[in-house]
């Protein structure tokens, strides 16, 4: 999806809640993930993480061009459709 809409506006930051930065480094890499990454190494003390509530992972946030929350932990056909009505405001 990332490929198909960055060009439209969509942009992801990726949030780790790795403790080990190689291994980190080493999975963006394998899976080829061109978008922003970002961890402070910290597990579960990852300040991010606390600031947005995560208690599970993966956790997704969807983020208006403001900023604001619009949506939360959406997956495959429904992540898409709210991508794609945000983009197309």
């Amino acid at each position: 999806m990332y490929n198909e809409l960055h060009s439209k506006g969509l942009n992801i930051v990726g949030v780790s809640l790795d403790k080990d930065a190689a291994k980190w480094k080493e999975a963006i890499a394998k899976d080829k993930l061109t978008w922003t990454h970002v961890s402070n190494l910290k597990f579960w003390d990852e300040p991010i993480a606390a600031q947005y509530k995560v208690e599970a992972i993966p956790a997704t946030f969807i983020l208006d061009a403001t900023g604001k929350i619009v949506a939360k932990d959406l997956r495959g056909a429904e992540l898409k459709a709210k991508v794609l009505e945000l983009l197309n405001k």
